[in-house]
């Protein structure tokens, strides 16, 4: 009986074997499903635009600051020129002090006071006029940088342009991906042709 029950076993463990062999001699191993070619593989690229060069190199950006630069000086010159004149009168008044009544001198103080307050006041308007000027024309760049990239991307060739800056949040940019030179190209032929247009 021992010997029948230890062909038994060894009979049952061949039969085990030969299942375990024929259940999985036909698959394939999964990973050779899930391998493809580096091609398949790659999704959008990830692409840059050095926002240094862009802004010192986007005619529009130059242009913008050419106006804002010239707003400023002239707002310094004319703000020199009030206080200069505030001063001449200034000096006038004291030199003509001595010969007021006292009355005139507390009206042209008061007056000179109020000159000066409205200087004040003309100064702080305009350089908020001045700093919302600034702020719409960033805006205005923006969409414009924007709105060239949605268009050129249109065959989604690219999942995020980044912009690098020296210093900024990206550490180290790969030159290969760098679209700098060719953005900067179209966005000023873009702009050159709407200039032309005006």
């Amino acid at each position: 009986m021992k010997n029948a029950s230890l062909i038994l076993n060894v009979i049952l463990t061949i039969a085990v074997a030969v299942l375990y062999y024929l259940h999985f001699k036909d698959r394939q191993p999964e990973t050779a499903s899930v391998v493809t070619s580096p091609a398949e593989a790659k999704g959008k690229a990830i692409v840059y635009v050095n926002v240094d060069s862009l802004l010192t190199k986007y005619d529009y950006f130059k242009d913008t600051q050419k106006v804002l630069e010239s707003k400023r000086f002239q707002l310094e010159n004319d703000l020199a020129s009030k206080g200069r004149n505030l001063q001449n009168k200034v000096a006038f008044f004291q030199q003509r002090a001595a010969t007021m009544t006292q009355e005139q001198g507390r009206a042209t103080e008061a007056s000179l006071q109020k000159e000066q307050q409205d200087i004040l006041a003309y100064r702080e308007r305009a350089a908020q006029n001045l700093a919302a000027e600034e702020q719409d024309k960033n805006k205005q760049l923006y969409d414009q940088i924007y709105d060239y990239l949605k268009k050129q991307n249109a065959q989604n060739k690219y999942e995020f342009v980044l912009g690098y800056t020296k210093g900024g949040g990206i550490l180290f940019a790969d030159p290969s991906g760098d679209q700098t030179s060719k953005i900067l190209a179209g966005l000023n032929k873009e702009y050159q042709a709407k200039q032309t247009k005006k």
